[in-house]
C-alpha cells in the first residue's frame, strides 16, 4: 500500500487511496477540490460538476467556483499581492521562485500518485511535475543572472536627442500593475500552471490561475504545496477551481489573460467586449497541427530514418498524444512512404496500454471519457480522407486490471497519398495518439505542406543536410514558433519535437493562437511595460540607477577600486594620467604573445591598409595599458575582474600616441549578502581627446 502522509498533509494533499488490494485502481473518498481567494481556501457550495478516473471511470473529485466574488479576488490581488511583488527586486523574485520549486520536488510524489488517475505514467508525469519545477528552477537561474538586482529593468542603449547632450531617451521595463489570469489546458495541470507562474512572478505581477477542471484535482495539490511553502506575498497567487463565472468582466488594461486550450474557446475569450474596450493584453497558445519531415537525405539505411520513426511513435504515445505540440502530421520522401509506415507500426506495436501504475505500460488513457469521444469523432472524420494503417480507435488490449470504465485507446496512424486533397489533416486536430503519414516530392512540397497547418507550435525536421535546413528556415520559419533540426549529432541530447523548453519561446503564429510563452527573460517582458523616457541624463541617471551618457561624473581623493559595494554610486569614477605607446612597447608586445599581425610589425603592408595607414598598437596592448593606468593594486573591495562587454575599438593608436582612460561607475547588482557585481564604463582616448576603445568592465566587490 502506499506510505501514509503525515498528519499535517494528509488534508493538505488528499490522497485517493487504494482499497481492495489492487493499488491505485478502485478509489474512494471523492474530494472536493478547493479555491484559494483572498488568501483563503473556498469550497463552493453548489454547482460542482464531477471528476471521473481517466482509469477506472470512477468519480474522484468534485470541482466548482460558484459563490466566488470575482471582482474581490481582482481587486485583492491589485491591492495587495501586485505592491508586495513589485517592492521585491528581480532577484528577490527569483530566490522565491527558486524555493516554490524547491517545495514541489520536496513533495513530488504526492503528485506523482495524485497524478495516476488522470491517465498518466510516471513518465508522463514526470514532464509535469518535474518538468515544471524545472521551469521555476531556470527562471529562478535566469532571473539572478540576467536581471539586475532593481525594480526596473534598462531596455537597450541611451539615445541622444539633443546636440548638445543635455536631452536623451532611455527605454525601461516596469511591471504591470495589474493581474495575469492564467487560464491552462488539462493535459499538463502542473507544468502548464508553473511555465506560465515562472515568468509572471519575476516580472512582479501578481496571478490568478484557472485550471481545466478535469485534472483540476492536480493543479490544486501543486498550488497548495506553494502557498503552504510560506514564500508567497499574500495576494501573489489564487486559484479559481471550476469555472470563470464573470472574471472577465472585471479586467482592466493592466492585465493580462495568458490563454492555453481550444482555437474555439480562444477565440470567444479574446472576443470579450473588456479585452477589446481595454486593451487587456492577451496571448493564446492554441490547436496546432504539429509536423515533423523525414529529410530526403534520411533514406532506410541512415540513422536518421530510425530516429524519425522513433520520434513520431513517441509523440504519438506520450501523454496519449495530448501534446499541443505532437506530431499530428507525419512527412516523408514519397518514395520512402511503405518504408515508414511499416518501421512505425512495428514500433507502435510494441507500445502496451493500460493501467499508468504497470512499470510495463507505455501508454495510459485519455484524460476522460468526453475526451476519448471527441478523438474517436475526429477520427471518424479524418479517416474519410485519410484510411486507419495501424490500431483501431475502439479496441485496445489492456494491461492491467478494472479498467473497463478507463478512456483508453489504441495509437492511430492514419496515411493519405493524396496531402493536397486532403484538406481535413490540415484542419482538424484528433488531440489524441493520433498522427497521419503522407507522402512530399521534393523538399519544397515538403516545406509547403507543413505550412499549410497555417502555424503552429513545432516544426521538426530529420535531417543530416544543411542546405535542407537552410531552405526550412527561410522557406517555413514563418509558420512555425520552433522548429527542431534532429541528426546523428544532436540526438543524444536532444529533448526531442514535443518539449518546449524554458530558455526558448513556446508558441506559434496563425493557428496556434500568435502567442509566445517563455523564451528566457522575453517571457518576462511580456508581464511588464516598456516606456520611452525622456529627459536630461543627470536626473535620468539618478532616476534609474545607472550611469547615462552625458550625466555629469565624479572624482574624490579615493580610488574607485578602494570603495565597498555599498560605498560606491553610478557617476563615481577616475581620469587617469597619459601614457605614449612607443614602437618598442608594441613589438614587445607582439613577440612576448606571439600576436604578429601585419598591422603591428610590417610598417609597408600596414600603409597600404585602408584602416590602420602605417603600424599600429594591438587592441589588446590597449587595453592592458588602460588597466595598468586605471587599477589600484592592492589588496581591496575588487575581489575579482570577471569580464568585459561592448568592446569596440573605434580609432587606430599609431607609435608616439599617448593614450589615458576614463572610469566610471555605470551601475551595480548585488548577488550576494557578501558582494555585488560592479559595472564600470571605461573610455580610451588619444592625445587629441579622440575616442580610441570603449568597453564595460565587470568586477565583483565586497559588500
Amino acid at each position: 500500500m502506499q506510505r501514509a502522509l503525515p498528519p499535517s498533509r494528509r488534508n493538505a494533499s488528499q490522497h485517493l487511496r487504494a482499497v481492495d488490494g489492487q493499488e491505485g485502481v478502485h478509489l474512494m473518498a471523492v474530494r472536493a477540490v478547493q479555491s484559494y481567494t483572498e488568501g483563503h481556501w473556498y469550497t463552493s457550495s453548489g454547482g460542482r460538476e464531477a471528476v471521473a478516473s481517466a482509469v477506472t471511470g470512477e468519480i474522484i473529485a468534485e470541482i466548482g467556483s460558484d459563490g466566488i466574488d470575482f471582482g474581490a479576488m481582482l481587486r485583492f490581488a491589485r491591492a495587495t499581492g501586485g505592491p508586495a511583488l513589485r517592492a521585491m527586486t528581480f532577484h528577490e523574485r527569483a530566490l522565491m521562485l527558486k524555493a516554490l520549486a524547491q517545495a514541489v520536488m520536496a513533495r513530488k510524489e504526492e503528485l506523482y500518485e495524485l497524478s495516476y488517475p488522470s491517465g498518466a505514467t510516471r513518465s508522463d508525469s514526470w514532464i509535469d511535475i518535474e518538468g515544471g519545477a524545472g521551469t521555476l528552477f531556470a527562471y529562478a537561474s535566469k532571473g539572478r543572472r540576467e536581471l539586475p538586482n532593481e525594480r526596473l529593468l534598462i531596455d537597450g542603449d541611451t539615445e541622444l536627442l539633443g546636440r548638445a547632450g543635455t536631452f536623451v531617451g532611455q527605454h525601461v521595463y516596469t511591471s504591470l500593475q495589474g493581474v495575469a489570469v492564467h487560464i491552462n489546458a488539462f493535459n499538463f495541470p502542473i507544468w502548464g500552471m508553473l511555465e506560465k507562474l515562472g515568468p509572471t512572478l519575476l516580472a512582479g505581477v501578481p496571478a490568478v490561475v484557472k485550471p481545466a477542471q478535469s485534472t483540476g484535482y492536480i493543479a490544486e495539490a501543486a498550488f497548495r504545496i506553494m502557498i503552504e511553502s510560506g514564500v508567497l506575498p499574500a495576494g501573489a497567487l489564487q486559484l479559481v477551481s471550476g469555472k470563470t463565472g464573470d472574471l472577465f468582466d472585471h479586467l482592466t488594461a493592466q492585465d493580462v489573460v495568458a490563454f492555453t486550450g481550444s482555437a474555439r474557446t480562444a477565440m470567444l475569450l479574446q472576443n470579450h467586449p473588456v479585452i477589446a474596450r481595454e486593451s487587456v493584453r492577451f496571448t493564446a497558445e492554441r490547436d496546432s497541427l504539429n509536423a515533423s519531415i523525414l529529410g530526403p537525405d534520411a533514406t532506410p539505411d541512415t540513422p536518421e530514418f530510425d530516429l524519425f520513426v522513433k520520434e513520431v511513435a513517441k509523440e504519438m504515445t506520450v501523454k496519449a498524444g495530448q501534446k499541443c505540440t505532437a506530431i499530428r502530421r507525419a512527412l516523408v520522401p514519397a518514395n520512402l512512404i511503405d518504408a515508414a509506415q511499416e518501421a512505425l507500426s512495428a514500433r507502435l506495436a510494441k507500445i502496451k496500454v493500460g493501467d499508468p501504475r504497470d512499470e510495463s505500460v507505455r501508454m495510459g488513457a485519455l484524460a476522460s471519457r468526453s475526451q476519448l469521444l471527441d478523438v474517436r469523432s475526429r477520427i471518424t472524420e479524418l479517416a474519410k480522407v485519410a484510411p486507419i494503417v495501424f490500431g483501431s480507435p475502439d479496441d485496445v488490449p489492456l494491461t492491467g486490471e478494472g479498467l473497463s470504465g478507463g478512456a483508453f485507446m489504441s495509437p492511430i496512424l492514419l496515411r493519405t497519398d493524396t496531402p493536397w486533397k486532403a484538406t481535413a489533416i490540415h484542419e482538424v486536430e484528433a488531440f489524441g495518439p493520433v498522427s497521419t503519414l503522407m507522402p512530399y516530392d521534393g523538399i519544397d512540397d515538403a516545406i509547403a505542406l507543413a505550412n499549410r497547418g497555417m502555424g503552429s507550435l513545432a516544426l521538426s525536421v530529420v535531417t543530416h543536410d544543411p542546405d535542407v535546413a537552410r531552405d526550412v528556415i527561410l522557406t517555413g520559419g514563418a509558420w512555425h514558433g520552433r522548429i527542431l533540426f534532429l541528426d546523428r549529432d544532436c540526438a543524444k541530447e536532444s529533448t526531442g519535437h514535443g518539449s518546449p523548453l524554458p530558455v526558448l519561446i513556446h508558441g506559434g503564429p496563425g493557428r496556434a493562437g500568435g502567442g509566445e510563452e517563455m523564451g528566457g527573460i522575453r517571457g518576462v517582458k511580456h508581464y511588464m511595460q516598456r516606456t520611452a523616457l525622456q529627459g536630461g541624463p543627470a536626473l535620468l541617471s539618478k532616476a534609474v540607477h545607472q550611469q547615462l551618457p552625458g550625466a555629469p561624473t565624479a572624482e574624490g581623493d579615493r580610488h574607485p577600486f578602494r570603495l565597498t559595494f555599498g560605498e560606491i554610486e553610478p557617476g563615481y569614477g577616475i581620469r587617469t594620467a597619459a601614457r605614449t605607446v612607443t614602437l618598442e612597447d608594441i613589438e614587445h608586445f607582439a613577440h612576448f604573445t606571439g600576436d604578429t599581425f601585419y598591422a603591428h610589425m610590417d610598417e609597408e603592408a600596414a600603409s597600404k591598409s585602408p584602416i590602420f595607414g602605417g603600424r599600429v598598437a594591438h587592441g589588446y596592448l590597449i587595453l592592458s595599458f588602460a588597466a595598468g593606468l586605471f587599477v589600484d593594486p592592492a589588496p581591496g573591495p575588487v575581489l575579482a575582474n570577471y569580464g568585459l562587454e561592448g568592446l569596440r575599438f573605434v580609432k587606430p593608436l599609431k607609435p608616439g600616441d599617448s593614450m589615458k582612460a576614463v572610469l566610471t561607475a555605470k551601475s551595480k547588482s548585488l548577488k550576494t549578502p557578501e558582494m555585488g557585481e560592479v559595472r564600470w564604463h571605461v573610455d580610451v582616448s588619444n592625445q587629441d581627446d579622440e575616442l580610441v576603445a570603449t568597453y564595460d568592465l565587470l568586477t565583483m566587490n565586497a559588500v
